[in-house]
């Protein structure tokens, strides 16, 4: 069976010969980087003895191995290039695995560690030459809606991604950090603590991930701003009409007019800055659709709400620059304006993100490209919002942020993992999208074509029966069975929303039967699973509840379109049943912070399926 590899090296060619797999191999690791390496070296001595039970002992000497004996060979040759950059040879004397930098190393012993996954008694003589597309390959993980992991659960994730190569993590935050000052707004959160951070911080260095911190500082400060201590930020604290045709009620956007704005945030810097490592400081700003309709209204007549809004950026820049990072942006509001992007401080970075297939990367990309801004291209996994994923939407999206990011420049490709709507989808159906954009953003011409299905079977799932990456891909594309929607799945919009009728636009009991139908295809193979993961029966619980919740929304379709076709109290016994088994799965991986809220867009279905109420 040929090589599966994740993401597929830019140059492979298979040479003559075989290198026998013993207990005569050691591995020797450069002296000069030899505490830098030990990690993944440990890492690839202990996969040997899972895949082929042999012990290979590590050294940084050299002289120690009996002359002409079988080696791993580690090496760094700064010469050689792009610092993440390395080759790999495989001889039937030995591997010699030669990097520019120690980064370059670790990523040729996780294509070293995937090709001993899938090898027996022996490895296949080879060469392979590889380097990134992109200087950053990150992953963002939403931990604010409603989710916050584990420790475990993110400690875990993080060596999953280093696998893959994925060099970048940032955990959005809009509460979920413990600030000192500030006890009211996270009380129930169960937020990331400080040494938290800084444990995590120092676990994704080991790995060779850059931690990023992320809070948001403009829009989306709701969470903050309910509270009768920063109510009086707000911009528009009772209320605003958003570009989605429905009223917010509530605040949602500091005020930028504001000063003590500023001093806000100034103080949530200081504290939540001090923790990570990264020189990169991503404030969000998405989404200020209130800007103008409170506040800052005589502003923004005046000058115009884009100018207001690049005024307030400047000033974050500001608070941003003086403790010594630099700042990252969600690009959308600005894009609306797009002659200002040549006014943004020159060592901004923004980030420009859109997450269906056909969205705009090559337009968005070429006007940064063009006003001499850096910026990075943001998909996503297209997990929030559906359930079960929506697997096509997911590739395309990534493949066209890969290919529009190549074309005009874009410094890094961070792939977004959002929990709007309650956080529903559970961790397992975030895995294609994952490894997709890890493969698309290391080097899109060689892995466009990537067996996806396989990829997952091997490198996600550990898989050994070959069933686990087809089933979640498919049961990721049963959305396609009802007419497609912007940004979430018809099945999703059916079960979150209040008996309305307001999203069974153009639905047909015919759509409903062909989604049912093709979520039991989808899990017809999930029995026959031989996953090796320490979590697979969590895995298999994850996707049952997954499938059960796609079968609700079909049977709640049907009787959203005739009350008369389904029992009520049977939908019910059933959604009742789906909470529970809902908060068991959520507590096997995250805090119970957010529980409450996400397990409320299921319950408040209940007092619908009650006759009186």
């Amino acid at each position: 069976m040929p090589l599966i590899l994740l993401p597929t090296p830019r140059h492979l060619e298979f040479l003559p010969g075989a290198l026998r797999l013993d207990e005569s191999l050691t591995i020797v690791l450069p002296q000069a980087q030899a505490q830098e390496l030990f990690g993944a070296v440990r890492q690839l001595q202990a996969r040997a003895m899972s895949a082929v039970s042999c012990h290979w002992p590590i050294t940084a000497s050299p002289a120690a191995l009996p002359q002409r004996a079988p080696h791993i060979l580690l090496l760094v040759d700064p010469g050689m290039g792009d610092r993440e950059c390395y080759e790999l040879r495989i001889a039937a004397d030995g591997v010699t695995l030669r990097g520019a930098s120690p980064a370059g190393v670790f990523y040729g012993l996780q294509t070293l560690g995937q090709i001993l996954r899938q090898s027996r008694e022996e490895l296949p003589c080879l060469m392979i030459q590889d380097h990134p597309d992109f200087p950053a390959r990150g992953v963002m993980l939403d931990i604010s809606r409603d989710k916050v992991p584990s420790m475990q659960t993110l400690l875990d994730l993080v060596d999953l991604l280093a696998s893959w190569k994925i060099n970048q993590i940032q955990l959005y935050m809009e509460h979920t950090f413990a600030y000192s000052q500030h006890r009211e707004v996270w009380a129930t959160a169960s937020p990331m603590t400080a040494q938290e951070v800084l444990q995590l911080d120092a676990y994704c260095r080991e790995r060779f991930i850059e931690l990023v911190p992320n809070q948001n500082s403009f829009g989306h400060m709701e969470r903050w701003l309910n509270h009768p201590r920063y109510k009086p930020l707000a911009e528009a604290p009772d209320g605003s009409d958003t570009p989605w045709n429905f009223r917010w009620e509530g605040p949602f956007s500091l005020c930028p007019t504001d000063p003590k704005s500023l001093d806000l945030l100034a103080g949530l810097y200081d504290e939540l800055l001090p923790n990570f490592t990264s020189g990169l400081f991503n404030v969000g700003c998405d989404e200020t659709f209130d800007i103008g309709q409170g506040r800052s209204k005589a502003s923004c007549e005046s000058q115009g709400k884009h100018r207001v809004y690049l005024d307030f950026l400047k000033k974050l820049h500001g608070l941003v620059q003086q403790r010594g990072r630099k700042m990252m942006f969600w690009g959308d509001i600005i894009l609306h304006q797009p002659e200002l992007i040549a006014e943004l401080p020159k060592d901004l970075i923004a980030m420009e993100w859109g997450y269906e297939a056909s969205h705009p990367f090559d337009r968005d990309g070429s006007l940064f490209a063009q006003a001499g801004a850096a910026f990075y291209v943001c998909p996503g996994t297209s997990s929030w919002c559906s359930i079960a994923g929506r697997t096509d939407n997911c590739i395309a999206n990534l493949k066209s942020a890969a290919a529009s990011g190549l074309k005009h420049g874009a410094t890094g490709y961070l792939n977004t993992d959002w929990g709007d709507y309650g956080h529903l989808q559970y961790l397992p159906i975030s895995y294609l999208g994952f490894a997709a954009g890890a493969a698309y953003s290391w080097c899109l011409e060689t892995s466009a074509d990537l067996p996806m299905a396989q990829a997952l079977n091997i490198h996600a799932f550990d898989d050994d029966a070959g069933v686990m990456g087809q089933l979640a891909m498919d049961l990721g594309n049963v959305y396609r069975q009802l007419p497609l929607i912007s940004n979430a799945s018809g099945l999703f919009r059916i079960l979150c929303k209040h008996k309305t009728g307001q999203d069974m636009a153009d639905i047909t009991q015919d759509h409903l039967d062909a989604a049912s139908a093709a979520v039991d295809a989808a899990m017809k193979s999930l029995g026959k699973a031989s996953m090796r993961r320490p979590d697979a029966a969590l895995i298999l619980n994850e996707l049952r509840n997954a499938a059960v919740m796609l079968h609700h929304a079909c049977a709640r379709g049907r009787w959203l379109l005739d009350p008369a076709s389904v029992d009520p109290l049977t939908l019910r016994a059933d959604i009742l049943s789906i909470v529970g088994e809902h908060d068991r799965l959520w507590l096997a991986r995250n805090r119970v912070g957010g529980l409450a809220e996400s397990r409320a867009r299921l319950t408040k279905l209940v007092s619908e399926y009650t006759p009186g109420t």
